[in-house]
């Protein structure tokens, strides 16, 4: 694992006696997702509050409750950074011994491919998207306006 991941999950989930190593929460769970989501202990809670602010009942927060909390998985950080890929994980990313799996970092987790999967979505990139042509800081620039900022 990259060392930079390493230490916000150590900054996020210090150690202490009942849990002397960093973890990482894998979410493995969508159908339509080709990646696992991997959060902290403090991006894991965060998800959590979330889906718990959802209506109690309703089918949303039932599948967010089924892909998002069930298909999720904890993990500890070795202490040479390492990481054991859990079944569950190996298969939905479809990673044998031969594939190789790329972290893609994000604002507040980071996404876990198979490493020939990432490369085709960035291959692929923007070729449907209404937005393709317009920079990031463009996009984030729209999203403020949108939220009154």
């Amino acid at each position: 694992m990259p060392a930079a991941f390493r230490r916000i999950l150590e900054a996020d989930d210090p150690a202490s006696d009942a849990t002397p190593r960093a973890r990482l929460y894998m979410v493995y769970g969508g159908k339509n997702r080709n990646f696992v989501e991997c959060w902290s202990k403090t991006g894991a809670d965060w998800l959590a509050a979330q889906i718990d602010a959802m209506e109690l009942g309703s089918k949303a927060r039932e599948r967010a409750e089924r892909d998002m909390i069930s298909r999720s998985v904890m993990v500890e950080i070795e202490p040479e950074g390492r990481i054991v890929l859990p079944p569950q994980v190996r298969a939905k990313l479809g990673i044998t011994d031969a594939a190789e799996a790329a972290f893609v970092g994000a604002s507040n987790r980071f996404k876990l491919y198979r490493s020939d999967t990432y490369q085709a979505e960035l291959d692929a990139d923007d070729e449907d998207d209404e937005d393709a042509g317009l920079d990031a800081l463009t996009l984030i620039g729209r999203a403020q306006k949108e939220r009154g900022m």
